[in-house]
């Protein structure tokens, strides 16, 4: 389950890697802990082109009241051991509550990080989870629907997040279901109404463990209220190690004996993990990753 989010970049840098305008000038504030009936920013297939804020928690058009839904299972009402290497049908698109957004109302939703706590203890026991390499924002697949009120007429545009089986870092924390990360090669099919609904459905999968990590932070989280970047300090080590690289001089920075043909079977493995260009600056941040990711979001 994915109940909570960062979105902390500017929306002029959002404009810039989506491609998209912010023609209605939205006046997005930071937000490290986006909860259900918080904005959030979002791109849809019907306005492709255009940064919106849409209500986190979906309520389907039918409905006679707001519901705040905020996850849609892939999977639907398959796969109920949450089984990571599902195969199966996605039972997203025969759900009542999301069989027509999945056909013509997806959206990505733009984030920095995502919180997830244990299965067990929830956000008692809370992490922050990133892409290394600075790759953010990033986006998370949704779905959105338009809902209005028969009574006052408020009309109400909300979203939920896709979510899919655990990758192997989210078996580390350990957490059962995580969101669906799309890559950006996808995001045009994704957004496609006419794409098949096969080819659709084939990116709600787990994204590649080996461009993640995560760090626990403390359960003040919890509260939705708190908004501050304080809510990222991290109070422990991230899970995965991290290597960082410059790709013409790799064989020099990854060791005497490390040879590129050898790194690259240990990251199949999931033994080493990351490219990025490294120099002083990022020499500098990644260290500052380990202690403070917050710092890299401000």
């Amino acid at each position: 389950m994915c109940g909570r989010y960062v979105t902390v970049t500017e929306t002029k840098t959002i404009e810039k890697k989506f491609n998209v305008k912010n023609e209605s000038g939205i006046m997005f504030e930071p937000n490290h802990n986006v909860a259900a009936g918080d904005k959030g920013l979002v791109i849809t297939s019907e306005n492709p082109k255009l940064l919106q804020a849409y209500t986190f928690g979906f309520t389907p058009a039918w409905s006679q009241k707001k519901t705040f839904i905020i996850n849609a299972r892939a999977e639907g009402d398959h796969n109920k051991e949450n089984d990571s290497n599902f195969t199966g049908a996605k039972g997203i698109i025969s759900k009542p509550f999301f069989r027509a957004s999945i056909r013509s109302k997806r959206c990505l939703v733009i984030a920095d990080a995502f919180i997830e706590g244990t299965t067990q203890e929830k956000l008692n026991k809370p992490f922050a989870v990133y892409l290394i390499n600075r790759q953010r924002p990033f986006a998370m697949a949704g779905v959105y629907d338009v809902w209005v009120n028969k009574e006052t007429g408020e009309i109400l545009n909300s979203f939920a997040i896709i979510t899919c089986p655990p990758n192997k870092l989210m078996g580390l924390i350990p957490h059962h279901r995580m969101p669906v990360i799309l890559e950006p090669k996808d995001y045009q099919t994704y957004l496609d109404v006419s794409a098949p609904l096969e080819q659709v459905t084939r990116l709600l999968k787990p994204y590649d463990h080996k461009q993640m990590n995560a760090y626990p932070i403390a359960d003040s989280i919890k509260n939705q209220r708190n908004k501050g970047r304080d809510l990222l300090d991290p109070v422990g080590e991230p899970l995965q190690k991290e290597v960082f690289y410059r790709q013409e001089q790799k064989s020099v920075l990854m060791g005497m004996g490390m040879s590129p043909s050898r790194y690259r079977k240990l990251q199949e493995e999931g033994k080493v993990q990351g490219i990025q260009e490294i120099d002083d600056e990022s020499q500098n941040e990644s260290m500052k990753l380990k202690k403070d990711f917050k710092k890299k979001l401000d």
